[in-house]
């Protein structure tokens, strides 16, 4: 298991250490570092090309699924933090493990922000959709998750969690002096939006957990991807 888990966590190392660069340099190459931290999110796979061979339908279907995941908030656009990417990305997860959740989140966040536009957001997006994916991951084969309730629970508590990641890099980003009284305002402000995102994912769910799970099961099984 830690053999398993040692490539995720390097390249979850390298995704933070990047996050915390970009901070401290406080540029405006963000389109540029996406890509760089894009690379760190694919490491895992391309350390797994160690232990066997990534087959090219492998690769399709994560292009596939983090494509789909990230035109899924174009619908939604007027509606902030109603999306269902997260919902995509906890599903994908479920099925095809903890890499490809991390994978198909920070390729969702950057591939969807070529339409929404890049910014200093977008990497904190590609890791915290990132981290959704590799939890979602890690704790798939537990009885929490198996539940359907648990399953929720999981969509449910990502919503807020998405959001105090992105409060990191709005705090960040302010002028002012840091204080505890700024960091509770912030939060205070984010929470109607962080439940918005708890709810629809919560909804969007609901709607697609029984589909989606048979539909990528039977492709896993059948095809014997990302095993």
């Amino acid at each position: 298991m830690v053999k398993l888990r040692l490539p995720l966590l390097i390249g979850l190392g390298l995704f933070i250490g990047g996050l915390a660069l970009s901070s401290a340099l406080k540029d405006r190459h963000y389109l540029l570092l996406s890509f760089v931290l894009l690379i760190a999110a694919m490491l895992p796979l391309f350390l797994r090309l160690e232990r066997r061979k990534l087959e090219p339908r492998e690769l399709v279907l994560l292009a596939v699924l983090a494509a789909v995941a990230a035109v899924s908030r174009i619908p939604f656009a007027a509606l902030p933090s109603v999306k269902p990417v997260s919902a995509i990305v906890i599903l994908s997860a479920y099925v095809f493990g903890a890499e490809a959740g991390f994978v198909i989140g920070a390729v969702s966040a950057l591939v969807s922000n070529l339409y929404f536009g890049q910014g200093p957001w977008t990497p904190w997006q590609m890791f915290a959709w990132g981290m959704v994916g590799l939890t979602a991951g890690w704790l798939r084969n537990t009885g929490f998750m198996r539940s359907r309730l648990g399953l929720l629970t999981f969509g449910f508590v990502w919503g807020f969690l998405f959001g105090w990641i992105m409060n990191i890099w709005t705090l960040i980003g302010l002028p002012d002096a840091f204080s505890w009284g700024l960091v509770l305002t912030v939060y205070a402000q984010s929470f109607y939006f962080d439940l918005a995102h708890a709810i629809s994912n919560v909804i969007f769910l609901s709607i697609l957990a029984g589909g989606w799970i048979k539909v990528l099961e039977r492709f896993r099984q059948k095809y014997g991807l990302l095993r």
